[in-house]
């Protein structure tokens, strides 16, 4: 990763926590003047102690190197919340019920902000039987590509990978869907809302 923990981070967590610098020292067997130091930006915790330190912060490694705390006021799991994030080196496709820090690939990745389609991103839907058949006319060559179409109920997503070179086509079962989306490499996240046909 070409990101660290910052010594603002570690001062504005310790504080949160109500903890002086001797006691968040106490809890990762360092000196409070090591502390200090990483605070006031003369230092920086050893890779060895992120995890402690992570830890005695009450937050994962991940969220003090990306210095975000993330509380996911999601409890009652809305599917409106819904977040997809995608890897831009390994295409990795990662979906969550709500916010959260995500890395892959050494990045820390943002949500994907949902785009309503536009000309070039329409996506098509077809009742047949107990099934959406989903598809566009999008661009598929190696450069530019439809990466996943996703069907979203309140009770779940249903996700097909799509590849360059290939039809954007996926099916879907209907019971309780509420939105489609569409992946472009180049331009993001598109969705249409899943209407009785």
């Amino acid at each position: 990763m070409n990101e660290y923990v910052t010594g603002t981070t570690i001062k504005t967590l310790r504080e949160s926590k109500g903890m002086t610098q001797a006691e968040l020292a106490d809890k990762i067997f360092v000196t409070a003047k090591a502390v200090s130091k990483w605070e006031t930006g003369h230092g920086l915790p050893d890779i060895s102690l992120l995890e402690g330190l992570g830890k005695a912060l009450g937050i994962s490694i991940i969220e003090l190197l990306n210095g975000q705390h993330i509380q996911n006021k999601n409890r009652a799991f809305n599917m409106q919340k819904l977040c997809f994030y995608v890897c831009p080196v390994c295409a990795n496709i990662i979906q969550t019920s709500g916010e959260a820090t995500i890395s892959c690939c050494g990045i820390t990745l943002p949500p994907l902000q949902v785009e309503e389609e536009d000309e070039g991103h329409e996506i098509q839907l077809q009742k047949v039987e107990d099934e959406y058949y989903v598809s566009s006319k999008h661009l598929m060559t190696k450069e530019h590509y439809l990466s996943f179409f996703a069907a979203v109920s309140d009770s779940g997503v249903q996700l097909v990978k799509l590849y360059p070179e290939s039809d954007a086509q996926a099916r879907f079962k209907i019971s309780g869907v509420k939105w489609i989306y569409a992946y472009c490499n180049r331009h993001g996240l598109f969705r249409i809302e899943a209407k009785s046909i």
